[in-house]
């Protein structure tokens, strides 16, 4: 994603109070995280596995999975960092997606329709962990860790687990609209496709969102601080 389309986080911030150093560094590692979405094409070789797969063929659907397995991966570490869980999680992606095949109506590219099953896999992850209150927080020493350098001269794997912690303290509606719009760079029509959501719904839920990062992140910042 360009920075130039990217939420002013700052800007947001400026206009409610001083904006400190780290947040700025903060809303830099955002822009950081931020990429651009690639748009598959319908590969004749993935209808082809799926109507085998309908037809019973093991072989077939294992093909779609090898062939599918990077992509997916991808976007389950977006959901969780943990290695154990993220390797369930991408199990449960292709699971869920054995199971619905039949529902696939090769209307849209096969990369799609299992991205979508990806986000409703991850998204039940978040509400799950919400109802436990097993979450990760964003704590004063993380904040310390927040380096004086150019985000870019950042460790990548570093950033994102800051980035990570940080969203980890809003609800999992928030994360998941921030993460789709300003981590994977899907635009309002591709999340509301990724969600199931209307467009309207995706531009309000985002604005909220956006919100109540920019509240988190100067309530943060004002307690490192003190």
């Amino acid at each position: 994603m360009d920075p130039a389309t990217c939420p002013d986080w700052g800007g947001c911030l400026r206009t409610r109070r001083p904006l400190t150093e780290p947040v700025r560094r903060v809303t830099g590692l955002l822009w950081s995280m931020a990429i651009g979405t690639n748009q598959p094409i319908a590969a004749a070789c993935d209808i082809d596995d799926v109507q085998q797969s309908w037809q019973g063929d093991s072989d077939a659907y294992r093909r779609l999975i090898e062939r599918h397995q990077e992509h997916v991966s991808k976007i389950m570490w977006r959901f969780s960092r943990n290695i154990q869980t993220h390797e369930e999680l991408v199990q449960d992606v292709f699971v869920e997606a054995y199971m619905s095949l039949r529902s696939y109506r090769q209307k849209a590219p096969f990369e799609h329709w299992l991205a979508r099953i990806a986000t409703r896999v991850g998204y039940r992850y978040w509400k799950a962990k919400e109802r436990r209150r097993d979450t990760e927080t964003f704590t004063l020493e993380d904040w310390e860790l927040i380096p004086d350098e150019p985000v870019e001269e950042m460790d990548p794997g570093r950033a994102a687990g800051l980035v990570h912690r940080l969203l980890e303290k809003l609800r999992p509606r928030d994360r998941l609209v921030l993460t789709l719009r300003y981590l994977e760079g899907c635009d309002v029509a591709q999340t509301a496709q990724r969600t199931g959501w209307t467009k309207s719904m995706v531009k309000v839920q985002a604005l909220r969102a956006r919100k109540r990062l920019e509240d988190l992140l100067t309530q943060t910042a004002e307690e490192a601080e003190e």
